[in-house]
């Protein structure tokens, strides 16, 4: 609200990822207030910076990219990290019943908590691969890391989540089908 306030409304293209930039900070601090402040840091930075965007294609990328940049800025001013490497690695039917209502909210806020427990490293990969549909190549240049970490990161965050959900599922080792929930 204070930018439009300043600079008048974002260009429509750039406030059009407004629910998505929210939707990634939220899954990142786990913090509604938080989440709007670094959403609208991140698009108070894009509209001072609008001339540095070289392909209006990459805007969603670029945005992301942005609102990471303000996420590490938070926890270097938290100070809850010696250095900020360290905590890296550290729907609904017509038809459904009500119990089909119940055990659906159950299952989802069961996988909000199993993110919630996850590496912020692990957490901020899985969120903008599995949620946002980011390709590998996208989210090493977001979050400044090589592929080979985001797919490593991926692949720890999903086999974690695994395990914390057993209960949920009641299938040890199985497959679980999860559908996504934006």
């Amino acid at each position: 609200m204070i930018v439009r306030l300043l600079f008048g409304p974002y260009p429509p293209c750039a406030e059009a990822h407004r629910p998505v930039l929210y939707r990634i900070a939220y899954a990142w601090c786990h913090d509604a207030a938080l989440a709007d402040d670094l959403v609208q840091e991140t698009l108070l930075k894009a509209w001072t910076r609008r001339a540095q965007l070289r392909d209006e294609n990459a805007l969603r990328a670029w945005l992301v990219s942005i609102m990471n940049h303000c996420w590490l800025d938070h926890l270097r001013r938290r100070r809850d990290f010696e250095d900020v490497e360290d905590w890296q690695d550290t729907l609904q039917s017509v038809t459904d019943s009500p119990e089909d209502c119940c055990t659906r909210e159950q299952v989802v806020e069961a996988v909000r908590a199993a993110v919630a427990q996850l590496p912020l490293g692990q957490r901020q990969v899985l969120t903008l691969v599995d949620l946002e549909d980011f390709g590998y190549a996208e989210v090493a240049t977001i979050l400044e890391i090589p592929v080979g970490t985001v797919m490593s990161r991926l692949s720890r965050a999903r086999a974690r989540l695994k395990i914390l959900l057993e209960p949920v599922t009641g299938r040890q080792g199985a497959q679980v089908s999860l559908r996504r929930v934006k």
